[in-house]
């Protein structure tokens, strides 16, 4: 087994990291666009929101559904949203207790 990579593989390997980013904006943006919250972290927030989220989701609801580039849409944008929503509620008792 070699130890290196050859052109295809790495090329593989970054359009699925690629995708991966990509589709994890779009559902950390869509979980912020339903709960009507704006994530802090912009862009990059989003993307954790729905890299996490989906995880979350993924892990307690289990994988069914859609599959768009290794994220099942449903689990990851309800694990999103849960997400989203469990941040917002701790950042605003931030603010309130200062």
């Amino acid at each position: 087994m070699p130890l290196y990579l050859n052109f295809e593989e790495m090329n593989k390997i970054m359009i699925s990291f690629i995708w991966y980013l990509i589709i994890g904006g779009i559902l950390g943006w869509l979980a912020g666009v339903i709960l009507g919250k704006d994530i802090p972290g912009g862009i990059i927030g989003n993307i954790i929101a729905g890299i996490i989220g989906s995880w979350i989701g993924s892990m307690v609801l289990g994988n069914w559904g859609w599959k768009v580039s290794d994220f099942y849409v449903f689990p990851a944008l309800i694990g999103a949203i849960v997400l989203i929503f469990i941040v917002s509620l701790i950042l605003k008792g931030m603010r309130k207790a200062t």
